[in-house]
C-alpha cells in the first residue's frame, strides 16, 4: 500500500503562542469532555480518529477512549510537545502520538472515519489548505470536527486600555504571522471552502467568574504576555517594546487580582463529513 499524502512539506507556520510553559500548561487543562463535546456524540467504538495539533494530548485521552478498540493517532509538528505527550500516564493503550505535518499527513487517502482539530486553523497561513489534506485522509461518509477561538469576542472586565492594547497587540503579531485570530467566525467558510458537507455549526460562551478560573486565567496570560513567543515576536517585529511588554504583562495580574473581574469569549465549532 502506497502513501498518498504530498510529497513535498511546506515551510512551517509561525505559531503565535510557541511552547513555553505557561501556554502548555493551560493547553494541558484540556480535555475532549469539555473542549470537543460537540464532537463525541458522532464518535463510536471501532472509528479510526486523527488528532491534528494535538499539543500535549490530553484531548486525544479521551478521544481515543471514545473510539476504542479503534485505533486514535494524535500528531503535532512540534516534537517535544509529542514527547511531553507520550508520557501521559493515562493515555489509552489504542493511542498514539507521531510529529507530523498537518498539511503533509503520512497516511494514506481514505484512511480514518474522523479527524479532530482543537484550537489549530486560527494559527495556519493556509488553514483551507490544511482542511483539504485532512479531507483526502478521511473515508467518503468520514466526519471532521474543529473548533477555534475569536479573539474579538475577548471582553475583559473591568476593562483598561492596556489590555485593549493586548488585543490589538495580539491581532498584529497573528497578521504577520499569516494568521488569523479571529477564526472562529471563518470556520464555516474554510470548511466549506475546502470540500465539506452537510455542515454542523455551533457555538459556545466560555466564561470565567469565580476566583480560581479567574486567577488562572489571567497569571497564566500575565506570564504567556511576558515570556512566550507571542512577546518574542511582538519586539521582533516592532510592533512594541520590551517595557510595553512588561506593562501589559502587569495588566493581566491587574485584572485578575480586581475582586470584581470578569471574563467571556466565544468558541467556533463546525462538524462537516466527507463528499
Amino acid at each position: 500500500m502506497t502513501n498518498d499524502a504530498p510529497s513535498s512539506v511546506s515551510p512551517p507556520d509561525r505559531y503565535t503562542h510557541g511552547h513555553h510553559p505557561s501556554v502548555v500548561g493551560q493547553h494541558a487543562r484540556r480535555t475532549a469532555e469539555v473542549d470537543a463535546n460537540y464532537l463525541l456524540p458522532h464518535l463510536r467504538p471501532g472509528l479510526r480518529l486523527l488528532d491534528v495539533g494535538c499539543g500535549p494530548g490530553t484531548i486525544s485521552v479521551g478521544l481515543a477512549r471514545a473510539v476504542a478498540p479503534g485505533e486514535a493517532i494524535a500528531v503535532d509538528v512540534a516534537t517535544a510537545v509529542v514527547e511531553e505527550a507520550r508520557a501521559l500516564a493515562d493515555a489509552p493503550p489504542n493511542l498514539r502520538f507521531e510529529v507530523a505535518d498537518g498539511y503533509a499527513l503520512p497516511f494514506e487517502a481514505a484512511a480514518f472515519d474522523a479527524v479532530h482539530a482543537h484550537q489549530v486553523l486560527q494559527h495556519l497561513a493556509r488553514p483551507v489548505d490544511a482542511l483539504r489534506e485532512w479531507r483526502r485522509v478521511l473515508r467518503p461518509g468520514g466526519v471532521v470536527g474543529v473548533r477555534d477561538a475569536d479573539y474579538g469576542t475577548m471582553a475583559p472586565s473591568p476593562g483598561s486600555p492596556e489590555l485593549v492594547r493586548f488585543y490589538e497587540l495580539y491581532h498584529a503579531v497573528a497578521r504577520r504571522n499569516g494568521a488569523d485570530a479571529d477564526a472562529g467566525r471563518r470556520l464555516a467558510a474554510w470548511v466549506t471552502e475546502a470540500g465539506f458537507v452537510d455542515l454542523e455549526v455551533g457555538a459556545e460562551v466560555k466564561v470565567f467568574a469565580d476566583r480560581a478560573s479567574i486567577e488562572n486565567w489571567g497569571y497564566s496570560w500575565a506570564d504567556r504576555t511576558a515570556h512566550s513567543s507571542l512577546a518574542e515576536q511582538a519586539v521582533a517585529y516592532g510592533l512594541a517594546t520590551p517595557a510595553e511588554i512588561e506593562v501589559l504583562s502587569r495588566a493581566w495580574r491587574t485584572w485578575a487580582d480586581s475582586p470584581d473581574a470578569f471574563f467571556m469569549y466565544t468558541n467556533v465549532h463546525v462538524v462537516g463529513r466527507a463528499p
